[in-house]
């Protein structure tokens, strides 16, 4: 698949431009665009600036932003809808929703790493309404129907 294009905007002048942490990584990580430290307490839910905005180069594509595994891991931080969906028409700011599940306090630190950024092709589709769905060997079944 040929590369294709992102334009990155940089809104503020504390803003870092995405990179991947290693050649071999599938996201390009988003840092904390912010003055000084944001402490989230346990439980509570914070926006992260970014200071960046993104065009995509056609409407198939989608970016995404994931939670860093090393933060939801040692520190319980993650996102609260676990992806954030960029369409690509959106041209403002990218905002990290930020959630602490762990017990303790966790601050974000000024140009912090807060998540990735991942951009991926959509498949064409076309939903259409049906009175019937073809049945297979699960059907119905739901969580954990298969034994697994």
């Amino acid at each position: 698949m040929p590369k294709r294009t992102v334009l990155i905007r940089k809104l503020t002048g504390k803003a870092v431009l995405p990179v991947k942490a290693t050649s071999g990584s599938a996201g390009y990580d988003l840092s904390a665009a912010i003055d000084e430290p944001v402490t989230i307490q346990p439980g509570e839910i914070r926006k992260i600036s970014t200071g960046l905005a993104i065009q995509l180069p056609g409407d198939d594509l989608v970016a995404m932003i994931y939670a860093r595994s090393g933060l939801s891991v040692k520190h319980g931080i993650t996102l609260p809808n676990c992806v954030g969906v960029i369409d690509s028409d959106y041209r403002g700011e990218l905002l990290v929703a930020l959630i602490n599940l762990s017990k303790e306090p966790y601050t974000i630190q000024p140009s912090e790493r807060i998540a990735q950024l991942l951009v991926m092709p959509l498949a064409p589709v076309e939903l259409m309404e049906a009175e019937t769905l073809d049945e297979t060997r699960r059907s119905e079944g739901g969580f954990g129907s298969t034994g697994r």
